[in-house]
């Protein structure tokens, strides 16, 4: 890579996803104009900017805009998670989409599916509601002791209502209700052991949650993907949207649920769903540095 002009620097920076202030919620990288570099580049980028994901703006010919991310591992990511809603939210805070002063929708290419999002602003800030894709659920696990040692867990502190399973709206995730809140932060995964059970189910990652049908408008989680070498993720949408479409196709919730990641990294997140009767995942950011990205 070569040094360019200030003037042919690519618009970059960071922006805090489900965050209400600086240095919460979940932060990603966003570059734009990327239709100039290759995949090669992305993934070196994504590298350097050493965040969860990494998201690519560029034009499309089917929709609004074409995003592609990354993590810093070099694994491209697919489905409509903070990846996305980040990627707008930061088009949006930098004036690239005109007055959202009443709702807009936009279309986005993302994994080969065209998706629509809604932003606009509330008292100044922008909020920003995301469809997702149909649930699409796999074969549930029978046997949850492989997975309890994976997760440094007891079997029982894994719950079988709903049965732990594979469920995707975009991307596919293994699904864990354990018993509480304090099982949540006491998992410690073992990567190979984890890597050995996702394998054996056909999940990319592993969202951990506890849920009181008591409080159905609320759940508890954690998110471990060592599958595309992201340990730990403070705000997961393409979790969090299946586990809400599977909460409801089992009859545990309604339209709406709020889920809590990221607080045992010290990166509290609150994502907002409503099932209409796909996902639709909602929230805003803080952008938190702008630049340019010279290559």
């Amino acid at each position: 890579m070569t040094l360019q002009s200030h003037a042919g620097a690519l618009p970059a920076g960071l922006i805090d996803v489900f965050a209400d202030a600086p240095l919460t919620g979940n932060p990603l990288a966003v570059v734009e104009d990327a239709d100039v570099l290759t995949e090669a580049q992305m993934r070196r980028i994504a590298g350097e900017f050493n965040q969860a994901e990494t998201t690519f703006v560029m034009r499309s010919d089917r929709a609004d805009r074409k995003l592609r991310s990354f993590t810093a591992a070099g694994a491209e990511v697919g489905g409509a998670g903070h990846n996305a809603l980040g990627a707008w939210l930061w088009l949006a805070e930098e004036g690239r989409l005109g007055g959202l002063d009443t709702p807009r929708t936009f279309h986005q290419e993302i994994a080969g599916e065209v998706l629509p999002i809604v932003l606009k602003k509330i008292d100044g800030r922008i909020f920003g509601r995301m469809r997702q894709s149909r649930l699409n659920l796999f074969s549930p696990l029978d046997e949850p002791a492989a997975l309890a040692s994976a997760l440094q867990l007891q079997a029982e502190d894994i719950l079988v209502e709903p049965r732990p399973r594979v469920a995707g709206t975009g991307a596919a995730h293994l699904l864990v209700r354990v018993r509480d809140r304090t099982i949540v932060d006491r998992a410690k995964p073992s990567a190979e052991a984890l890597l050995d059970v996702l394998a054996s189910v056909g999940g990319e990652g592993c969202y951990i949650y506890a849920f009181d049908p008591a409080s159905p408008d609320q759940a508890y989680a954690r998110f471990f993907n060592p599958t595309v070498g992201l340990w730990e993720d403070a705000a997961t949408g393409t979790a969090a949207g299946p586990l809400a479409a599977y909460l409801a196709r089992e009859g545990l919730i309604g339209e709406t649920i709020e889920i809590e990641q990221g607080t045992k990294m010290g990166r509290r997140s609150i994502l907002r769903l409503r099932l209409v009767p796909d996902p639709e995942l909602s929230g805003a950011g803080v952008v938190v540095m702008r630049g340019g990205l010279f290559i």
